[in-house]
């Protein structure tokens, strides 16, 4: 586990931001739902069109280009209405990239989620938080210390980001609604899981904040579950695990903390408790060892520089606010988008190009620069074409590889 003396933040390119009109939103989310379009395509296509709508006009050409057999999929303005009237239901709201309230600290990650369905107080997504995760087959004692860590955090001016799962999660939500909680679930944002959770979502959705990347209605799967843990992270400048088992989906948070630059913090337990053996495994790993929410305060205050921050104090929020200095705040881009494409026999020539520099090993965006011998926008719009064709693999923000078995 690393330990950071402040958060290594991943710095994609910036998106354009301002408020959206309805017509826009529906734009972003056909765009967002439409075929081959990830997380990385949606930066790109925004960076370089401006707009949706533009992008979306040009996916048919890009994906021809890009050697698809057919035109890509557009997701229907039917598809997409229906689904922002599912939202609206539920009382929740989309929440792009490419809106100023998105919150920061995520958006400076690799590969952000393009939108979020958002309910209740979306401030408290701005700001700062800590997350406290751990199991759901949890003790007495464990439920004890998550209620200790989430109400004295909050009382600190932390916003309490967890996943409503049972055990740690429920306790750590009901512990910290009062100052600020934010629950991000797997499912749709008005999918209630677990069963005996449902007056505290409902609670949430209305004092906190629920969050969720998937359509409401939606159920989750298994491999769900790892997305969201990865919101979590994202949203919070440390991790407090209390009580994980050795195989824990508990853990695979904290791993996605670590890989992000944020602390991970756990508090030990006895060796002979299998509940305590994925934490005690994290100090091992070299996880910040804690017993006291003033512990995770003193090792977080170098990265937020907040002088003196005390549990039991409301003037942490502000001093954040006025520490900030706009350092997460992304800035308009400084390069103009482009609505045009290149010729055809340019485009052409380069997608060639940056074929011969790939494999199926993952490889950076400099190095197919390099190889290809193209400039930089020449590989974006070559990579975009490829990857709406289907025939490239992202992995994160700067890494490709070539699909194999097409």
């Amino acid at each position: 586990m690393r330990r950071p003396e402040e958060p290594e933040l991943f710095t994609p390119a910036p998106l354009p931001t301002a408020e959206l009109s309805d017509v826009e939103r529906l734009a972003c989310l056909r765009l967002i739902r439409s075929e081959n379009v990830g997380p990385v395509t949606f930066r790109e296509l925004i960076n370089h069109f401006g707009g949706a709508q533009k992008a979306l006009d040009a996916l048919p050409e890009l994906s021809l280009r890009g050697g698809s057999g057919r035109p890509i999929r557009l997701c229907p303005v039917v598809d997409a209405e229906k689904e922002l009237t599912a939202a609206l239901r539920a009382g929740s709201r989309p929440l792009f990239t490419i809106e100023p309230n998105y919150p920061s600290l995520l958006a400076r990650i690799e590969a952000p989620p393009p939108m979020l369905y958002v309910k209740g107080r979306l401030e408290l997504l701005n700001r700062p938080a800590i997350a406290i995760v751990g199991s759901r087959q949890c003790s007495a004692a464990g439920v004890q210390l998550a209620r200790h860590f989430a109400h004295d955090l909050a009382e600190a001016g932390f916003v309490i980001v967890s996943g409503l799962a049972r055990g740690i999660d429920g306790a750590a939500h009901d512990a910290s609604l009062a100052r600020g909680t934010v629950a991000v679930v797997a499912g749709g944002i008005n999918w209630i899981y677990p069963p005996e959770h449902t007056d505290l979502q409902h609670a949430i959705g209305r004092d906190g904040c629920l969050v969720s990347e998937r359509p409401p209605g939606f159920q989750p799967r298994g491999k769900d579950f790892p997305r969201r843990n990865r919101i979590i992270a994202g949203l919070a400048f440390g991790v407090v695990v209390i009580e994980a088992a050795m195989r824990s989906g508990t853990l695979g948070t904290a791993r996605h903390a670590n890989d992000l630059g944020r602390e991970v913090f756990a508090l030990p337990g006895h060796p002979l408790d299998p509940r305590a053996a994925g934490t005690n495994g994290l100090l091992k790993q070299g996880a910040t060892l804690v017993t006291e929410p003033g512990e995770v305060i003193e090792a977080l205050r170098p990265m937020l520089d907040i002088d003196e921050p005390r549990v039991g104090y409301d003037t942490f929020p502000a001093a954040f606010a006025a520490n900030r200095s706009g350092e997460l705040a992304r800035q308009p881009s400084e390069s103009e988008p482009r609505s045009s494409l290149p010729d055809r026999r340019d485009s052409a020539e380069a997608i060639n190009a940056v074929l011969a520099a790939l494999g199926p090993a993952p490889i950076g965006i400099d190095a197919i620069t390099r190889a290809s011998g193209l400039d930089a926008q020449s590989v974006q719009i070559a990579l975009l074409e490829l990857d709406l064709a289907g025939r490239i693999e992202r992995q994160g923000q700067s890494l490709v590889a070539l699909k194999t078995g097409l």
